[in-house]
């Protein structure tokens, strides 16, 4: 799920609301970190800004770092994805109340069947996120559904964002819809602490590691078949929630290799940062989306990335990476790869982090389009 954040505008001030994660301090994914992000920092601006969480979220309270914060009922946990769509529609519902000016809407997927219900006189504001519809987890119906709550996505939004050049790209040859181009960020990782990987059990620039939620397009199982090819016994960290059905699956399939070890979820962003900051090489397996979160962290905490080849990894990584398609290329970089040997690949991320995908700049170019969006300095699409 995703969650709900609205902006106001009076006198300069802005009221934001966020619509479409499970709410916020992160304790998910992606759109999560982003919505705390961005949201701390709208608040600290001075503007009012409101996330919509989860009623099962862990934290309760009313405000977060300046940010009021609405539980909704989600009973996700209870009825399984279906739940999604009476989460979004509770969220939306309480929205209608709050007389918002701009309602950020991250990804469309359960809040397209919603969109009449958005209140008509907030600019809807969507981040369209990556090709959903690409899962290889959903059936044949449901991509078939993701297609069309796409299209309506496009076609129902006042703005639209896309977070990477391809989705931009991609909306544009495919519906023929302009949008903004606006990253994610990340923070350059300035201190770290050899202590903290005592608590994993691993050395410096002796492990390997890669993060990613247990979903075959993020390609785990293929890092992981490179692994236990490979003549190396460096162990690899395996972050992620395996409690699911394909995380059983590679927890069965790899049980024998003792040196393959799956850690579960690791929310602790300084835990993170020093495990990527001392790993030898940080596998990204992600094929579908857009500019992905974990991996401007990666660049941001200095990890030497050996990453899949497709068109949205290399659009931010270039040419200061290494790229893989099959396990044996996997098997090929762990028998042959150093990052004492890669310096140049790490400062060169690193300092693309600072230059280009920065909290700061990031955070402040949503600012200023939701600024232009409700100034009429855009063409604005009329609602259906």
């Amino acid at each position: 799920m995703r969650t709900l954040i609205f902006v106001f505008v009076k006198e300069n001030q802005m009221k934001i609301g966020i619509l479409g994660t499970r709410g916020i301090p992160n304790h998910y994914g992606g759109f999560e970190q982003f919505a705390e992000f961005f949201a701390t920092y709208a608040a600290k601006q001075g503007h009012e800004v409101f996330v919509y969480n989860s009623h099962s979220h862990p934290y309760k309270e009313k405000e977060f770092k300046g940010v009021h914060i609405v539980h909704c009922y989600d009973p996700e946990n209870k009825i399984g994805t279906v739940g999604q769509f009476i989460y979004d529609l509770n969220c939306i519902r309480d929205a209608r109340k709050r007389n918002f000016d701009i309602i950020l809407q991250l990804g469309y997927t359960s809040s397209s069947v919603w969109f009449s219900l958005h209140p008509k006189n907030a600019v809807v504001v969507t981040n369209m996120d990556g090709l959903e519809w690409k899962r290889t987890k959903y059936s044949k119906i449901v991509k078939k559904a993701l297609q069309i709550a796409e299209r309506l996505a496009v076609k129902k939004s006042d703005y639209l964002i896309s977070d990477s050049l391809g989705i931009q790209k991609y909306l544009k040859e495919k519906h023929n819809a302009e949008s903004s181009y606006i990253a994610y960020g990340a923070h350059n990782f300035t201190k770290p602490n050899s202590e903290i990987l005592k608590l994993y059990n691993v050395e410096a620039e002796n492990f390997n590691m890669i993060m990613a939620r247990f979903e075959p397009e993020n390609n785990i199982e293929m890092v992981l078949e490179g692994v236990s090819k490979s003549s190396s016994n460096t162990p690899i960290l395996v972050i992620g929630n395996y409690n699911t059905k394909f995380g059983a699956y590679l927890k069965n399939k790899f049980s024998s290799a003792e040196h393959i070890r799956f850690m579960g979820p690791i929310y602790d962003l300084e835990h993170l940062n020093n495990l990527r900051f001392y790993s030898n090489l940080y596998f990204h397996g992600h094929t579908v989306g857009g500019t992905n979160p974990s991996l401007l962290e990666a660049m941001a905490s200095k990890a030497l990335i050996a990453s899949h080849d497709n068109d949205f990894n290399k659009g931010v990584l270039t040419e200061n990476a290494y790229y893989f398609s099959s396990a044996e290329e996997v098997k090929k970089i762990l028998n042959t790869i150093k990052k004492s040997d890669n310096l140049r690949f790490v400062e060169n991320n690193y300092a693309v982090i600072a230059s280009t995908f920065n909290w700061e700049k990031i955070n402040e170019q949503y600012l200023q389009l939701f600024e232009q969006c409700l100034a009429g300095n855009f063409d604005r699409k009329q609602k259906q």
